[in-house]
């Protein structure tokens, strides 16, 4: 009687392993599609460049100053400064304030519509190798001043920032800062698949 209860059990196991094969075998296994619909990150890509730095430009400037003392002849007072001063101006244009309108994406399409913030020009930067005073003529007065003191060279250095500031905004290098962001933008977008197009001030 016990083999007989061991024999159905048996039966029973054996049925319900077919069972089992058989639901996996016969039965297709349904697969699932992951559809990704979401905006690529191409604003806080932006964002992250913070400042691009488009475009440089090097300068130098002669700079000749002279101090006359009223009515003291200038061979008794008075100087005369030849001040030769190099450096870089950097064009830049700042991604860091975009606002969410300022990128229109469209899936649809692959295109990009960017309004570009207009580049600006950094604040000069003289290189203290290239700068120095090429030929100083000075009154009496000031040659023997010049023995006790330092003559203070500061304000050379601020008047030839001033100077190479305005050669910079009438080089062009704003513009050239400009087209080299668009064309680095337009590669960047184009590896993602997208056209750009561009808006606002720098367009």
């Amino acid at each position: 009687m016990k083999r007989r209860v061991v024999v159905v059990v048996a039966g029973l196991v054996l049925v319900a392993v077919a069972a089992l094969v058989s639901v996996f075998v016969v039965v297709p296994r349904f697969g699932t599609d992951t559809i990704d619909r979401s905006q690529p990150a191409l604003l806080q890509s932006l964002r992250d460049l913070s400042q691009y730095h488009a475009a440089a430009g090097d300068f130098q400037v002669v700079l000749d100053i002279e101090h006359d003392v009223r009515f003291v002849p200038s061979a008794l007072a008075g100087q005369r400064t030849l001040f030769v001063a190099a450096g870089t101006v950097n064009a830049y244009v700042d991604f860091g304030g975009l606002a969410e309108d300022s990128l229109k994406v469209s899936q649809e399409a692959k295109t990009v519509e960017l309004a570009l913030p207009a580049a600006v020009l950094d604040k000069p930067n003289l290189a203290q190798e290239r700068c120095y005073v090429f030929t100083q003529e000075r009154g009496l007065f000031d040659r023997l001043a010049s023995l006790v003191e330092t003559q203070d060279q500061q304000p050379f250095y601020v008047a030839a920032e001033q100077k190479i500031s305005d050669a910079a905004r009438e080089s062009g290098l704003v513009g050239r800062a400009e087209e080299n962001t668009r064309k680095m933008l337009t590669g960047m977008f184009g590896a993602l698949g997208y056209q750009a197009t561009f808006t606002g001030a720098a367009d």
